[in-house]
């Protein structure tokens, strides 16, 4: 019999590999990976654009990795830095036209995925399964950050 942390981690190990197929399918014709996608993303949920930091924290990244992203999105002409310094600090980060039908093209797909992922949760099975998704993650959050408590 396989045990609950077994079971979990399989089938989150699992989510996340299929989800990155999908979204590496789906950035494929701009020429991006499956990672570009929540950059995509989170930067036309912003509206007024956001800061290296603040997309750090949304997107789970260090800097460094928002840095070489965002580089990325910039020559392909789906992002732009406005603001700043002149050595490159500071400043926000936003979509060009471009970039924002390509983040509502991916936003689109993802929305469809997710439905078809889920068509056979009632309405019901489908709000508790988020609120024990949340809580778990609420509570993994906390024990990450304060450590497993000593047995």
């Amino acid at each position: 019999m396989i045990d609950r942390f077994e079971k979990f981690s399989l089938a989150i190990s699992e989510l996340n590999r299929n989800w990155h197929r999908i979204a590496a399918e789906e950035m494929e014709a701009y020429g991006l990976k499956s990672s570009h996608a929540v950059y995509l993303t989170a930067l036309a949920r912003s509206g007024e654009g956001l800061t290296a930091p603040r997309l750090c924290e949304i997107v789970g990244k260090d800097k460094a990795d928002v840095s070489r992203m965002m580089n990325i999105l910039i020559l392909k002409g789906l992002a732009e830095k406005k603001g700043g310094h002149h050595n490159g600090y500071g400043g926000a980060f936003t979509l060009t036209k471009k970039g924002r039908e390509a983040a509502e093209q991916v936003s689109r797909r993802a929305a469809l995925a997710v439905e078809l992922a889920g068509q056979d949760l009632s309405p019901e099975s489908r709000e508790n399964f988020y609120e024990a998704l949340d809580s778990i993650v609420r509570r993994l959050r906390e024990l990450c950050r304060d450590g497993l408590p000593r047995a």
